[in-house]
């Protein structure tokens, strides 16, 4: 789901023909993988998914797809720099468009693809009784449709593209952690250490928490003084 509203928002920021054609792109993709998905079973899937090297596969996969949409948010916002309306990244006057800042602004969402996939082997599931080439073919045109569809929505009742860039952050943020928590291996690597509580370690701890938290404090109040001396 969230993978889902991590492409529409991402989505959100190209033109309205560039969503279509990726959704067209993602439609024609469910329509080539439907004699594969066919061959799917529920239990070869929860087999699938419960293998440990594939969940460590997944896992890195995920944080490696968050990672590169973080840098998308901080490349967007760094230098002051805006998106503009016409479907691409604005730059800062008299400074070039970098090649790195285009690539992930056109970098749509990898991890579609496979839960494309994921929703076309439920949906084959789920309608027993429907064609499978029906099936797909109706998933492929309600992706094709759905997906530039809530991407306009979105972009309608949230014109603020760095409102959107921030949810875009969170989500991206809350895909990496689900991913890792959801992929971890159970297995326990190392045992847990039986020992008392320790006091003197709690308070240790505690006490260098509020003493950085105070040098923190204190520093940022001098520093804003001296920016005040110096602007007046």
């Amino acid at each position: 789901m969230f993978i889902v509203i991590n492409t529409v928002l991402k989505l959100s920021f190209w033109k309205w023909w560039q969503a279509g054609l990726f959704s067209f792109v993602c439609g024609l993709f469910i329509i080539a993988m439907y004699p594969y998905s066919i061959l799917q079973s529920k239990t070869q899937l929860h087999d699938y998914l419960s293998d440990i090297p594939v969940l460590q596969n997944m896992a890195v996969l995920v944080t490696i797809e968050s990672a590169i949409c973080f840098a998308f948010c901080y490349a967007a916002l760094s230098a002051g720099e805006r998106l503009t309306g016409g479907g691409a990244p604005g730059h800062a006057p008299g400074k070039g468009r970098k090649w790195y800042k285009r690539l992930l602004y056109w970098y749509p969402s990898l991890l579609i693809f496979p839960v494309l996939f994921y929703l076309l082997t439920q949906a084959i599931f789920s309608f027993s009784g429907m064609s499978f080439s029906l099936t797909a073919y109706v998933l492929a045109g309600a992706v094709v449709v759905l997906l530039p569809l809530l991407s306009y929505v979105l972009n309608y009742f949230f014109p603020e593209k760095e409102f959107r860039l921030e949810i875009h952050f969170i989500t991206s943020l809350f895909v990496a952690i689900l991913g890792l928590l959801t992929t971890v291996d159970t297995r326990m690597t190392y045992g847990v250490a039986q020992e008392p509580l320790n006091l003197k370690a709690i308070g240790v701890s505690v006490g260098l928490i509020v003493t950085g938290f105070l040098l923190g404090w204190a520093w940022d109040k001098m520093k804003w003084r001296i920016r005040r001396k110096r602007n007046k």
